[in-house]
């Protein structure tokens, strides 16, 4: 992994292709998660510059995250500033996304496209959830990852995601959930006129399938995909489709940006 300071704290970052001449894509990971949430056959897309940040406080990366999610969209903005990237296409999963729909709101000229994974414009969170994170983290947790896969994903890779959830600081975790429960960009989500790709499992349970159909009719340039067998977790469940439809949605993109 490659490292840059942001704000005075290193960061932590897998890149894949920097020297190609693609627009960039840039992976924001979730709540509790890490770069490793994105595959890695979409990390390593060919011919495309692809960037996966540990957000602050999680992974590799240093600091105790944030209490809201407008710090994270302003943190994204200097990430990428130090990276000196060019327009780029910006996706993020649940949290991630959230932060993705706030960062193209504030600054849509420095985007080129936007992928939201398994999100919304408003996330709320259970008040159990807010409350076992604090007083019973290891029965909250094991809760959560149940929720975060469908039904039919095998017990090894619940038993891995369960594993990577609880090497999380139960206080970015805590705090990752609490920011999204107060995030609402509903009433603005309209005015994104980026081309957005939308994404999510048809199984999802935290962020369900009806929330990114209310998302593609707010978002005058969006395509929507539900993705079969699939739960919140969709670009691990079912990676290559994730990955194929991500790749064709770049491919768009820059054949867009071609044409202007």
């Amino acid at each position: 992994m490659a490292s840059v300071t942001v704000h005075g704290q290193t960061i932590f970052y897998a890149e894949n292709n920097k020297k190609a001449s693609a627009p960039p894509l840039v992976l924001i990971h979730g709540a509790g998660g890490t770069h490793v949430h994105w595959p890695p056959q979409l990390r390593h897309l060919p011919k495309t510059p692809v960037y996966a940040p540990d957000l602050p406080g999680h992974g590799r990366s240093v600091g105790d995250g944030f209490t809201s999610l407008t710090p994270y969209r302003d943190w994204l903005f200097a990430f990428v500033e130090a990276l000196a990237l060019p327009p780029f296409v910006l996706a993020g999963h649940s949290m991630g996304g959230a932060i993705a729909l706030d960062f193209a709101l504030a600054y849509p000229d420095r985007l080129v496209g936007l992928g939201l994974i398994g999100t919304s414009s408003r996330l709320r969170v259970a008040p159990a959830i807010l409350t076992g994170l604090q007083s019973d983290f290891t029965a909250t947790t094991e809760q959560l990852v149940d929720l975060m896969y469908a039904p039919t994903a095998n017990s090894q890779t619940k038993r891995l995601a369960l594993q990577r959830l609880r090497e999380v600081k139960p206080d970015v975790l805590y705090n990752d959930f609490s920011a999204c429960n107060t995030f609402d960009v509903s009433t603005r989500v309209t005015e994104i006129t980026l081309p957005t790709l939308i994404v999510c499992g048809q199984l999802d349970k935290m962020t369900p399938l009806k929330y990114s159909e209310r998302l593609h009719e707010q978002l005058p340039h969006s395509e929507l995909h539900g993705v079969a067998d699939a739960g919140h977790m969709v670009m691990l469940e079912q990676a290559v489709e994730t990955t194929e439809l991500m790749a064709s949605f770049l491919a768009r993109v820059t054949g867009q940006i071609h044409e202007t």
